[in-house]
């Protein structure tokens, strides 16, 4: 079947197999496809979404406590609620594909959801619910410091990367980044647009987003990535 090819595949692109498959398709289980479907309340992942939230808070609290020994309380707060909040989620779910795993009923599927930050956050989430119970703490503990704070804790608040860069800009060169609208693709239901960050007259990052604002903060991140790589 197709669904099962799908989804071995990304067992393997996660590197995790689940001793329980159901699991796996639960947490891709969008609660549109389930009301489609016609199905019990418990068939979709906003439950595991619950379980993956709680595991992904401590995971991310520990994380910062052990990396930040002078940080206090409210700055550990505010840290980690930038590294897993919804667009940066989103990012990483991006970064893994999963949008496109998702069971969707039709008129979230034709109203662009694979690409809603407010649902592949939310699967990301249920999907660390998912390996928890499947795999249990520490299996979970290492796909979220993989596939998340590896990704958001190096980013220093993926939200705000415009400022960032901006800040970078000012140190580095004297001068704002400045940013230019190079493409918009789609239909107007669903439009994608695709921006270029220039210091001076290079290019340092492109970014893609269903928003000028979200392509912008991605070309941000992808220039401060490359700002801040060693020479």
């Amino acid at each position: 079947m197709e669904l099962e090819r799908i989804l071995v595949e990304f067992q393997q692109k996660i590197g995790y197999t689940f001793k329980d498959g159901s699991l796996l398709k639960l947490a891709l289980t969008h609660s549109s496809y389930a009301n489609e479907h016609r199905l019990e309340y418990s068939m979709h992942n906003e439950r595991l979404e619950f379980l993956g939230d709680a595991v992904l808070e401590l995971v991310s609290s520990e994380y910062l406590f052990k990396l930040h020994p002078e940080m206090k309380e409210g700055d550990m707060s505010k840290k980690r609620a930038s590294m897993v909040c919804e667009p940066a989620l989103a990012h990483c779910a991006a970064n893994i594909d999963l949008g496109s795993k998702l069971l969707l009923g039709k008129g979230e599927e034709l109203g662009g959801g694979r690409t809603r930050d407010s649902i592949t956050s939310d699967a990301m989430e249920a999907l660390i619910g998912a390996i928890f119970l499947d795999g249990g703490f520490t299996t979970a503990k290492e796909f979220v410091e993989k596939y998340v704070l590896g990704i958001t804790s190096d980013t220093t608040f993926f939200y705000d990367s415009k400022t960032i860069l901006q800040e970078l800009s000012q140190e580095k060169f004297a001068k704002e980044p400045v940013y230019h609208l190079v493409a918009e693709n789609g239909p107007d239901h669903q439009k994608e647009f695709v921006i270029e960050v220039l210091i001076g007259d290079v290019v340092y990052g492109t970014g893609t987003g269903k928003s000028k604002k979200a392509a912008q903060q991605e070309a941000a991140h992808a220039a401060v990535l490359k700002l801040r790589e060693p020479r």
